[in-house]
């Protein structure tokens, strides 16, 4: 017969072995928690995942990233555009070469009569939508009125007055005239007027939408003017500051028409092709010194600074 003694030692040795089968206990024996089971069961040893399982799941990252308790930033796949001003200047005018110095009798001259004629006519319908969201709008005084936005935008670009320089320039405008001069010194002025001004195209594009439109005028302006910049080591590279010039220029002006609180700016500058060159800009470079020695004079040495090669440097 079995004792309780050993009765007991075989029910834990069956618990230990993980059978309870054919198994009676007495009834007053407790059987000690089985702490080992749990833990012996339960597989602890670390699975490292498989060289390139990323790429292989199909499941969604935004899913996985919403289990987690992760919030996915929204991404916007449209581009942001300002609806202020147009991005360039649409059917640009062409200015006749030799600004209408040609015989009108020779070939070259009916091709700009006629060229000049076909502009006319589609900038007189631009005119009249024009006058529908402007009333004060005149061909008379505008050339005068684009004049001084134009003088009053350049001396805020000398002054680098960056407030009073975007009320009267586009946000096209803005980063052409700004753009290089962080650390240059701008002096410019207006001297006379050697011819008045006068409206010679316009154009009403739309943007977007139909019915949002934008007025585009080109004003050709001939003038006297002085310019000088100096670098930030305060050396001259272009320019005079007591020299004029004779400068030609076709200023292009744009007003948002559908905005009630628009206003002429100054867009941009056409450029025709028969223009002269620009001059060059003198630029400071490094010239390379001796390598002194702690004990060593410069003057001492002797040094003779090797003069530059003549280089054309353009901006």
């Amino acid at each position: 017969m079995a004792t309780p003694l050993s009765r007991t030692l075989l029910v834990l040795r069956s618990a230990a072995c993980g059978s309870f089968k054919n198994v009676e206990a007495p009834l007053g024996v407790q059987h000690p928690a089985p702490f080992f089971l749990p833990l012996r069961t339960k597989k602890r040893y670390f699975m490292p995942p498989n060289v390139g399982a990323k790429s292989k799941t199909t499941e969604d990252p935004e899913a996985r990233a919403r289990k987690a308790g992760i919030v996915f930033r929204q991404e916007y796949l449209e581009r942001p555009i300002n609806i202020a001003c147009t991005a360039g200047v649409v059917d640009p005018y062409i200015p006749p070469e030799g600004d209408a110095r040609l015989s009108a009798l020779s070939k070259e001259g009916l091709k700009q009569r006629t060229e000049q004629l076909r502009q006319s006519a589609a900038s007189q319908l631009a005119i009249r939508k024009i006058k529908e969201h402007d009333s004060v709008f005149s061909t008379k005084t505008f050339a005068e009125q684009a004049q001084e936005i134009f003088v009053d935008a350049h001396n805020s670009l000398a002054q680098f007055n960056r407030e009073k320089l975007h009320s009267l320039v586009t946000e096209r405008c803005y980063p052409e005239m700004t753009r290089g001069n962080r650390y240059k010194t701008i002096r410019w002025r207006f001297v006379e007027s050697l011819e008045l001004p006068r409206v010679v195209h316009a154009r009403c594009p739309d943007m977007v939408t139909k019915g949002n439109l934008y007025g585009q005028v080109t004003v050709r302006m001939h003038s006297k003017q002085t310019l000088a910049i100096y670098d930030r080591f305060g050396r001259l590279m272009l320019g005079n500051e007591e020299q004029a010039k004779d400068v030609l220029e076709y200023l292009v002006m744009e007003r948002h028409l559908t905005n009630p609180y628009g206003r002429w700016r100054l867009h941009g500058k056409i450029v025709p092709s028969w223009a002269p060159a620009k001059d060059p800009i003198n630029k400071t470079v490094l010239i390379p010194g001796p390598e002194l020695k702690p004990w060593d004079e410069f003057d001492a040495l002797n040094h003779q600074v090797p003069k530059p090669a003549s280089v054309q440097w353009y901006k």
